[in-house]
């Protein structure tokens, strides 16, 4: 899963396998010096740094013409800018609805959205019955849509 992710947001200048090997690596490290709370996350954000790395150290000691550097970044096939903006505005106002939760109903839902894990293994990480998961998992997804409702009314422009 991780190779697929490197090589579809990253593209073919990287050496995936470099890049897994030592996030890998990195992962086994953090994890023996102490408690990773969330280790696919982790590897994940291990594994992005260090292709942004590789591919920084690309750039500046490459020889390609910057002719061809500047068309691949014209040719690019990603999501447009107001696209990508709002995507991300879409994701502030998401947290900061997260944010506003009780502290109980907060962590169980970053742990299902952020983290994604299971009702099951959000539970037993957090030492409480299944239905208790459900339960503020509805709460949680009821406050976050009043608030971002509420939030969106209040940025519409008057008539």
């Amino acid at each position: 899963m991780l190779r697929a992710w490197l090589a579809q947001g990253f593209g073919p200048r990287l050496a995936v396998d470099d890049v897994v090997q030592e996030a890998f690596l990195r992962v086994l490290r953090a994890r023996e010096t102490g408690e990773l709370q969330a280790p696919k996350a982790f590897l994940f954000a291990v594994a992005r740094n260090l292709a942004l790395d590789q591919l920084r150290r690309h750039a500046v000691s490459r020889t390609d013409s910057l002719v061809e550097a500047d068309l691949s970044n014209v040719l690019d096939d990603h999501a447009s800018i107001p696209e990508t903006v709002a995507r991300e505005q879409e994701r502030a106002l998401l947290t900061e609805a997260i944010q506003s939760l009780p502290d109980r109903c907060r962590q169980v839902m970053t742990l299902r959205i952020v983290y994604g894990l299971t009702q099951r293994v959000i539970g037993e990480k957090l030492g409480i019955s299944d239905r208790t998961v459900a339960a503020q998992l509805a709460i949680g997804t009821k406050k976050c849509t009043d608030f971002m409702l509420l939030r969106l009314a209040d940025r519409r422009p008057a008539r």
